[in-house]
C-alpha cells in the first residue's frame, strides 16, 4: 500500500519545493532590481520639475517625482504613488502575467484533465509570483494598488459577467428551424444584434442552441459555429460596454456608456464582409450535400412547436442596462474602504445587476435552465482565472502608465499612429483575453500622451481640453475596435469562444483544432481588418 502512495506523495512535495523555489526566487530577483533600481534611477520623473498640487488636483504625469511619496491621506497622493511605482517596476514583473496566459493557452491543448481540476490553482500561484515580492518591496503602496485594481476593475467585471450569464441562461428558444443559408444567415444576424445589448456571452449562450438544433441534420456544419464565434462572440459586441469584456473595462475607467457608437461604421464594414463569407461559404457547403438549388432552401417551422421560455428573464436583462446607464449619469459622493475610494453610484449599480441574476434564479423555471444546459462551470472558471490575470497585469498597466518614463518605453516608442495601436492591441487579443489587452494598451495611450486618467470622461464628453485630447481620441478608437474583433482570431481570444466551441462538441460537432480555426480567421477577419486599416485609421 505505501509503495502505492509514495509515487504521489513524492510528486506532491516536489512540487511544493519547485513552487516555493520560484516565489523565493522571484521574489529575491525582484527586491534586487528594485534596490538597483533605487541606486540608478536613470531617465525617470524629476523631483526639481514638480510644481506644488493643489488640493483635489490630480498629479500630471510629467510631474511626478522620483522620490518616494510621503504616506498621507487623499486621491493625490494615491496618484503620485501609483506612478512612482510605474517608474521603479522592472519589466520582468510582467513574467508572470505571461505565465498565466501561456497556462491558459497551452495547458487545455497538452493537460486537459490537469487543467480542469486544477486552473484556480494555477491562477492563484501566479498571482502570488507577483504579490509576494511586490508587497515585500513596496508593502503599503503595494497593498494600495491590488486592493484598487480588485474592488474597481475586478470585482464589477465579474458582477457583470455573473448578471448576464446567470439571465441569459434562463432564456430559453425551443422548436427548429431548417438550417439554410438563409435561415443560418439571419440567425447570426440576430446575434451579432444582440451582443452589444445583453453581451456577447449572453448572446453566445441565448443562440448557440437555436443554431444547432437548426443545423442538426447538417453534415458539414462546423464552419457555422466558426462564424459565430467571430460574429456573435467577438464583432458584435463592439457597441456598447454590455457587449464585450473590454469596453466594460474602459466603461469602469471613464468611457462613456455611449461613446463606443462611434465604431459603429467599424462594426457595420466588418459584419457586412463576414456575412457575405458566410453565407457564400455556407451556400457551398448546403449545396454539396443536397443538391438543391438555393431557391428551393426554405425555413419549414411549421408543427415545430417554435416558443420562446422564460421571456421574462429580457426584463431583468433591461434592469442590468439601466444600472449601467444610471451609474454613468447619476452622481453621488463616495466613501473610502479599506483606503480606496468608492463612489456610491458604482455599488448601487453592481448590486441592481446581482439583484437582477438573483430575481432570475429565483422566478425562472428549473426545467427552462436544465434544457438550457445551464451550469456554473464557465463562470467559476472566468472568476477564477481573471482573478490571477487581474493581479498579474497590474505591474505591466502602472509601467505603461508612466508612459516613455517606465521600463516599456521602447513599446511605447514604437506604437504611435492609431493604425499601430489597432493592430497591436488587435494581435495581443488574439492570443491573450481581449479584456486586460484593452485595459494595458488603454494606459499605454494615457501615458504616452501624459493623460491623467481622472481627465478621460471630459476628454470623451468634449467638456475637457487638454493637450493630446484629440489623438487619445483617434487611439482610443482603435484599441476599441482592435480588441473586440481581432479576439475573434483564436479559441483563447474572449471568454465565449471556448464556451461556443465546447457546447458545440458537446452535440457532436466536429469543431476545427486551435490552428485549424486559425485557418478560419487568417482567411476571412485578417484581409477584413487590414481593409478597415485603410479605410478608418490610415
Amino acid at each position: 500500500m505505501e509503495s502505492v502512495q509514495m509515487p504521489g506523495a513524492t510528486r506532491k512535495s516536489a512540487a511544493v519545493a519547485l513552487i516555493v523555489a520560484i516565489l523565493l526566487s522571484f521574489t529575491i530577483f525582484f527586491v534586487n532590481a528594485y534596490a538597483d533600481s533605487e541606486q540608478h534611477p536613470g531617465t525617470s520623473f524629476s523631483p526639481a520639475d514638480s510644481p506644488a498640487v493643489a488640493p483635489g488636483q490630480e498629479t500630471p504625469i510629467s510631474e511626478a517625482t522620483t522620490s518616494q511619496p510621503e504616506t498621507r491621506q487623499g486621491s493625490v497622493d494615491r496618484e503620485a504613488e501609483g506612478l512612482y511605482l510605474g517608474t521603479r517596476l522592472p519589466l520582468f514583473s510582467g513574467l508572470p502575467f505571461l505565465g498565466i496566459l501561456l497556462s491558459i493557452a497551452l495547458f487545455p491543448v497538452l493537460a486537459p484533465s490537469f487543467w480542469s481540476r486544477n486552473y484556480a490553482k494555477v491562477s492563484f500561484f501566479w498571482a502570488l509570483v507577483f504579490a509576494i515580492p511586490f508587497l515585500f518591496a513596496f508593502k503599503g503602496m503595494a497593498l494600495y494598488q491590488i486592493l484598487h485594481i480588485y474592488f474597481i476593475d475586478y470585482i464589477p467585471f465579474i458582477i457583470l459577467l455573473w448578471g448576464l450569464f446567470t439571465v441569459s441562461g434562463g432564456i430559453l428558444i425551443r422548436g427548429r428551424l431548417a438550417g439554410t443559408p438563409a435561415v443560418n444567415t439571419l440567425l447570426l444576424v440576430i446575434g451579432t444584434i444582440l451582443a452589444s445589448w445583453m453581451g456577447t456571452t449572453g448572446a453566445s449562450m441565448l443562440m448557440i442552441r437555436p443554431v444547432l438544433r437548426a443545423n442538426q441534420s447538417r453534415k458539414h456544419k462546423a464552419h457555422v459555429f466558426v462564424f459565430f464565434i467571430f460574429l456573435i462572440a467577438n464583432i458584435g459586441g463592439a457597441l456598447t460596454p454590455l457587449g464585450d469584456p473590454p469596453l466594460f473595462l474602459g466603461f469602469l475607467q471613464g468611457v462613456p456608456f455611449f461613446w463606443t457608437l462611434r465604431i459603429l461604421p467599424h462594426m457595420l464594414l466588418a459584419t457586412g464582409i463576414v456575412l457575405l463569407a458566410f453565407y457564400l461559404v455556407d451556400s457551398f457547403y448546403y449545396r454539396r450535400q443536397h443538391h438543391v438549388p438555393l431557391t428551393h432552401a426554405v425555413a419549414d417551422t411549421q408543427g415545430r412547436g417554435f416558443r420562446l421560455d422564460g421571456a421574462h428573464n429580457f426584463l431583468f436583462l433591461a434592469g442590468i442596462l439601466g444600472a449601467i446607464l444610471l451609474s454613468s449619469t447619476w452622481h453621488t459622493g463616495s466613501f473610502s474602504f479599506l483606503g480606496v475610494q468608492l463612489e456610491i453610484r458604482n455599488e448601487m449599480r453592481d448590486l441592481i445587476i446581482v439583484l437582477m441574476g438573483v430575481l432570475s434564479l429565483k422566478t425562472t423555471a428549473k426545467k427552462v435552465r436544465k434544457d438550457n444546459n445551464f451550469t456554473w462551470f464557465a463562470m467559476k472558471e472566468v472568476a477564477y482565472i481573471f482573478a490571477g490575470i487581474f493581479m498579474t497585469i497590474l505591474p505591466l498597466l502602472m509601467i505603461l502608465r508612466v508612459g516613455e518614463k517606465g521600463s516599456m518605453a521602447f513599446i511605447i516608442r514604437a506604437i504611435n499612429q492609431p493604425a499601430h495601436y489597432f493592430w497591436a492591441s488587435g494581435i495581443v487579443s488574439s492570443f491573450l483575453d481581449n479584456a486586460p489587452t484593452y485595459l494595458a494598451f488603454f494606459n499605454m495611450a494615457l501615458g504616452r500622451l501624459q493623460i491623467p486618467e481622472g481627465s478621460v470622461t471630459g476628454i470623451l464628453t468634449g467638456t475637457l481640453n487638454v493637450a493630446g485630447g484629440s489623438q487619445f481620441v483617434l487611439y482610443l478608437k482603435a484599441v476599441s475596435a482592435g480588441a473586440v474583433f481581432f479576439g475573434a482570431n483564436t479559441y483563447i481570444g474572449n471568454a465565449p469562444n471556448f464556451m461556443v466551441r465546447s457546447i458545440a462538441e458537446e452535440h457532436h460537432v466536429k469543431m476545427p483544432s486551435f490552428f485549424g480555426y486559425m485557418l478560419w480567421s487568417i482567411g476571412i477577419l485578417i484581409p477584413t481588418f487590414i481593409l478597415i486599416t485603410f479605410i478608418f485609421f490610415s
